[in-house]
């Protein structure tokens, strides 16, 4: 409620009548003086008041019996807002929040509800199937602006909307990339199925950085120099050799000990988001070398206090519908507020865990004990042996988004675990949805894979679709394509598929108009990349930036003090180029150096990760071994 200061000034002044009596001139005089001092007086009061005082209305009323008046001036002060500042866990990038978060679900577009599609499905507790289900806590994730309570990336695209893969501003002063850093000791390890060796950093492979709180700092088993370093942001990449790695930001120098996985891992892990010493990373092959009892396949959480493994859940499932591949090559998300883990896996698999989380900073301990909730699907006419998933869960408040290995993108509800809608896209698509809400409604960013469009050829040329989804509903708002090119090598280990490997760009500040897809071989096998921009409302092309190598890696939008937009994107011979996220026009571009400086230099292999960008600085791995700092400027 406002306040309000009332004034009133009677402005009621009558000058005495002169009268005329002897030696009274000089007593006129004087009070003459009195009185005009005494005007003088309150109108300069009147007038600072004026000043000093804001008015957000005024009402004049005229009052008094006749022949006598006043008038009442009313000024109304509000009271005042504080302004809305930026908490140190809030990305700049993303910040103030304008999700609304209560955009209602909507009927099934025709053909998606389960029961169109045929679907069968369960939510299970052990063995036990429980029906019906609900959640409690319940799961709710807000705006992606408050979706962690220290600064960082902990996630793959940052957050539960999955659209933003950078961390701060950028200032692009000079229009220069340079190659700060190059830690260049990740291994390779050998496949569990094939003549190859997994090397280096691999699809998504995105690394993950976090300043942590000073008090959290301290307990881990971090070197001493680093523990002690005030402003520390510490990296965390996954790699192919085994191991995830911990670096710092500022010079690529290792900031603990690796943890030693044993097993390949490809995707991004991800941090607690509520700054808790919690790491949650999945593996991408079944390659563990310490006997055949730890050759398992699946999910583990770590403690980043010692590194000791706090959990593990075995991809090999026998509840599953696949029960021969277990891998998880997406990122998890934590909902910080309900206690759980969102973690869908290859098996077809959707595992959710209350984990029940201890974290005691005055003992310097954290211990969970895990709930798990596990929730599998089956669609007609689709094989149990390729529902798995590989994409990254996005979460509107209730309601996860991904896709499977059946070209399906799913909507189901967490806190039932009953899928809303399925639709079916038009080819394989491993991408991750992105979320966007606006103008009062919600809707999905994705596209596919070119892989089911062959007959018999090694090689051949279609099409990679591109989707605008009504996420409350599933019902498609528009639909395109660019065509790229994919070598089938499946039955040989060495297929590599064109089309839309890297997840979106929902564009904000300047650009907040424009959706960026990246596709491809769009210039023939292993050929060619094009980003394309599109209008968001009418799916209408703006601009699109060629180049001559092909990528994996997902685009990366940054932004400077006023807004302005930049595109970050990696290739496959280890280049890195900045775009004006505008025009699509080339800034500059870096040929990353391995062993920069010294009689091994040579230029660097592909970068089939996705990098972020923290403050300016780029990271990214390669599958040579390299992780580079790249910094803009």
């Amino acid at each position: 409620m406002s306040q309000s200061n009332y004034v009133r000034y009677d402005n009621q002044f009558h000058r005495p009548r002169r009268k005329k009596q002897n030696g009274g001139f000089s007593a006129l005089i004087a009070l003459t003086a009195v009185l005009v001092l005494t005007v003088v007086v309150v109108g300069l009061y009147t007038w600072i008041s004026s000043m000093d005082s804001p008015k957000e209305s005024t009402n004049e009323t005229t009052s008094g019996s006749a022949g006598t008046s006043s008038k009442d001036i009313i000024i109304t002060t509000a009271t005042p807002v504080p302004p809305v500042t930026i908490a140190s866990y809030q990305n700049p990038v993303l910040f103030p929040g304008k999700a609304l978060m209560n955009v209602p679900m909507g009927q099934p577009a025709s053909g998606l509800s389960p029961s169109e599609r045929g679907v069968t499905q369960d939510v299970m507790t052990g063995d036990t199937v429980i029906s019906p289900y609900t959640r409690s806590p319940a799961i709710s994730m807000g705006d992606p602006v408050n979706f962690q309570s220290v600064p960082g990336i902990l996630t793959f695209r940052g957050n539960n909307f999955r659209n933003c893969a950078s961390w701060g501003t950028t200032e692009v002063t000079q229009g220069a990339l340079t190659q700060m850093w190059d830690f260049n000791k990740v291994g390779t390890k050998a496949s569990s199925s094939w003549a190859f060796s997994w090397s280096g950093t691999g699809w998504t492979g995105q690394p993950l950085a976090i300043q942590w709180d000073w008090d959290v700092q301290q307990m881990m088993n971090l070197y001493p120099d680093k523990k002690a370093k005030k402003g520390l942001t510490e990296v965390i990449i996954a790699t192919m050799d085994g191991n995830v790695y911990f670096l710092d930001l500022d010079d690529g120098t290792q900031t603990r000990d690796p943890i030693y996985v044993g097993a390949t891992i490809k995707g991004t892990p991800c941090v607690d988001p509520r700054g808790y010493p919690l790491l949650y990373v999945g593996q991408g092959d079944s390659n563990g070398v310490d006997g055949d009892a730890n050759k398992l396949i699946g999910y583990r959480i770590y403690s980043l206090i010692d590194s000791k493994m706090l959990h593990f859940q075995n991809g090999m499932d026998s509840r599953a519908f696949r029960t021969n591949w277990g891998a998880c090559d997406s990122s998890p998300i934590v909902n910080a507020a309900s206690d759980t883990l969102l973690y869908p896996n290859e098996n077809g698999m959707i595992y959710t865990l209350k984990l029940n989380t201890v974290f005691d900073k005055t003992a310097g301990t954290i211990s969970i004990n895990p709930e798990s909730v596990a929730y599998r699907y089956l669609i007609d006419g689709i094989s149990g042996s390729s529902i798995g998933i590989e994409s990254s869960m996005s979460v509107y408040d209730h309601y996860g988004y991904c896709n499977d290995n059946s070209g399906n993108l799913i909507c189901i509800d967490l806190n039932t675990m009953q899928l809303v809608w399925a639709r079916q896209l038009d080819d394989d698509s491993d991408v991750t949805p992105v979320i966007e809400e606006d103008a009062g409604r919600v809707y999905l960013y994705v596209g596919t894979e070119v892989d089911w469009q062959r007959s018999d050829e090694l090689d051949y040329m279609g099409a990679s679709y591109t989707y605008k989804i009504d996420a409350m509903t599933g019902d498609e708002i528009w639909q395109t394509d660019q065509s790229c090119y994919t070598h089938n090598g499946v039955d040989k280990g060495d297929d590599i598929n064109g089309g839309m490997l890297g997840t979106p760009i929902v564009g904000k500040q300047s650009i907040s108009d424009l959706v960026i897809f990246s596709y491809c071989m769009t210039n023939g096998l292993y050929s060619g990349n094009r980003l394309v921009a599109y209008n968001k409302d009418t799916g209408e092309e703006v601009w699109t930036y060629e180049m001559n190598q092909y990528s994996w890696s997902s685009p990366v939008d940054v932004y400077d003090a006023e807004g302005n937009a930049y595109i970050v994107m990696c290739d496959s011979v280890g280049q890195i180029h900045l775009v004006n996220g505008k025009t699509g026009k080339r800034i500059c571009y870096l040929q990353t150096i391995r062993n920069k400086g010294t009689a091994n230099e040579l230029k660097t292999g592909n970068m089939e990760s996705s990098p972020i960008v923290f403050n300016g600085m780029i990271v990214i791995g390669t599958r040579a071994g390299s992780i580079f700092g790249v910094k803009i400027s």
